[in-house]
């Protein structure tokens, strides 16, 4: 994500103040060796273990791992007549992956012709992630996908006065934000509990969960009569990088107005 969206480097577009240009098509490709060891698996049994994995890199896009065909499970392997075109790498085939009664369809693909341009593609195959059950960096289960390594989360305290408010009623206002900085993304401001209107909220059945930053419990902002449905979310229990944001809640609704004084 940092390097493939917003002013990085291989973005569809040029950072817009910078001292180089690039030499190259606008969809950029880059090829990133993965630091750790992953391991992925289908009904118990293992599809993938390796230490040689590699990140592609791709204007727009999440990277998405690469294996060496010789650290995955081929016996399980079955070919498809399924079959996809890339302008930018080339020709892809399919195979499903079959554990006894277990079957993920074109869950696997690899480009056994890659275009000249891309040429260390073969020899490599690539898996969709959700068609697996588990997925594990070095000894730890990942859910989402892979943390990119040019990727960062950074927690600081605020200088600055926050008000948080639908209509003329205040929902939140504090003198202690935590700003939290996370590559790619606009900086977001989060409130300790004791400085929102805890009235206001009320629980809400959505979670989501961030590869960077962990499980995110929303809430719902409901005053007078009206409701602004998942307008706020908190890190219960935040990875590392984000610690410092435990509990607290950051609200994000177009209904909402957020007012920040700097002091």
């Amino acid at each position: 994500m940092s390097l493939t969206r917003g002013g990085g480097p291989l973005a569809a577009k040029d950072p817009p103040a910078s001292n180089y240009e690039i030499e190259g098509p606008k969809h950029r490709i880059l090829w990133s060796a993965f630091p750790r060891a992953v391991r992925a698996e289908l009904a118990g049994e293992t599809v993938l273990d390796t230490r040689a994995g590699v990140l592609l890199h791709e204007s727009q896009m999440l990277p998405v791992l690469y294996v060496p065909e010789a650290d995955v499970s081929s016996e399980l392997l079955e070919p498809t007549d399924h079959a996809t075109t890339c302008p930018f790498k080339g020709e892809a085939t399919y195979w499903s992956v079959r554990v006894g009664d277990r079957v993920a369809e074109n869950a696997v693909w690899a480009y056994p012709e890659p275009n000249a341009e891309t040429p260390w593609l073969f020899g490599h195959q690539a898996f969709y992630w959700d068609k697996l059950d588990a997925w594990y960096d070095e000894d730890e289960r990942v859910r989402g996908h892979l943390r990119d390594p040019f990727h960062r989360v950074d927690v600081r305290p605020g200088r600055a006065r926050v008000r948080v408010s639908a209509g003329d009623e205040t929902l939140a206002e504090s003198e202690r934000p935590m700003i939290l900085s996370e590559t790619g993304l606009p900086n977001r401001l989060y409130l300790p509990r004791e400085d929102v209107r805890e009235s206001a909220l009320v629980a809400s059945s959505k979670a989501a969960h961030c590869p960077y930053k962990g499980d995110a419990s929303y809430w719902s902002v409901s005053v007078n009569g009206e409701t602004f449905e998942d307008a706020a979310f908190t890190y219960p229990e935040p990875f590392e990088d984000a610690t410092r944001v435990a509990g607290m809640a950051c609200f994000l609704h177009d209904g909402l107005t957020i007012d920040v004084t700097p002091e």
